[in-house]
């Protein structure tokens, strides 16, 4: 574990409980968690290539689209692969900087992946609301912008967290839970965290209000314009274009609300390690399935390329 100075311990590894003691549900999660990563694992690098591959799907919503799915990609293979080493070793360990390498990147990640629905948000506002300038509007130089910015929102965050949660000294280096997140390492503190549960409680609103403030306002100006639509075929077209993407923003926000945002209590330490298992493998499991079975051009490419290697 490490040496003890005066009640605080240098920690060199961690313990993770993980999700289970009982091996035969240890091995049932093994094999779905990695029937989990590897739809994750296809399904993004599938989605990836047919945005590469095909000139129609070379607009700004696909361009959003491909950077998401790069950033579950990431996601998956920052927890997956060690949750699935520890599912059939007895020995649940983690170096430290491996410890702060992965609360780092899955930090990032997340936070980046807000960021970047908030921007899927304002380019279906622009596609629904501008029409006839969405081109020029989305132009490449601010697709290129939005992403940068939100990929540098993302890790700034991130590193700002991760110096001050691994800054604390440690009393413990068990941690319950199946990855290292930052919650669960506060715990391990020997001294007051209010600061740190500040800090987290800021960190969390930037990440996840400003975002859904943004999604709020594009879908508010959504349904305005789609209500001023007379045919019922326009309607339905309209909403159709931003259908998965609500899909997607219900479900992610939905979950990292209810984690870091919702009222603690007894067994608020489960219901994270639920919440944070379902969007660390779940969301980036269906948000391919999500986009592709709900639109047409994915799904036709899908179908060519498929004919191709018939």
């Amino acid at each position: 574990m490490g040496r003890s100075i005066n009640n605080q311990t240098w920690v060199t590894e961690f313990i993770l409980l993980g999700l289970s003691s009982d091996w035969g549900t240890q091995v049932f999660l093994f094999v779905l968690i990695l029937a989990m990563y590897l739809v994750t694992t296809v399904g993004n690098s599938l989605i990836i290539l047919l945005i590469r591959l095909d000139s129609r799907l070379q607009t700004p919503m696909y361009f959003f689209l491909s950077v998401l799915s790069l950033v579950d990609l990431c996601y998956g293979n920052s927890v997956a692969p060690q949750m699935l080493a520890h599912l059939l070793s007895a020995h649940k360990c983690i170096p430290f900087h491996s410890c702060v390498l992965q609360l780092y990147t899955s930090l990032a990640l997340g936070g980046s992946e807000f960021f970047l629905l908030g921007a899927m948000a304002y380019d279906r506002y622009v596609a629904v609301c501008h029409p006839l300038h969405y081109t020029v509007i989305m132009h490449g130089g601010l697709c290129l912008g939005l992403v940068a910015g939100c990929l540098v929102a993302g890790f700034s965050n991130s590193l700002m967290e991760t110096i001050i949660t691994f800054r604390l000294p440690l009393c413990r280096n068990v941690i319950n839970h199946f990855a290292c997140e930052t919650l669960a390492v506060l715990r391990l503190a020997c001294v007051d965290i209010s600061f740190n549960q500040v800090m987290v409680a800021i960190s969390g609103f930037l990440v996840i209000m400003l975002p859904c403030s943004l999604v709020l306002f594009s879908y508010a100006r959504i349904v305005a314009a789609i209500l001023h639509i007379r045919s019922t075929q326009g309607r339905r077209k309209a909403f159709g274009t931003c259908a998965s993407h609500l899909t997607v923003v219900c479900m992610c926000f939905g979950a990292t609300i209810f984690t870091y945002l919702g009222p603690r209590s007894a067994s608020s330490v489960e219901k994270e390690k639920m919440v944070a298992l379902f969007y660390a493998l779940v969301a980036p499991m269906l948000n391919p399935l999500i986009y592709s079975l709900r639109n047409k051009e994915v799904m036709a490419v899908l179908w060519k390329l498929l004919d191709k290697f018939r």
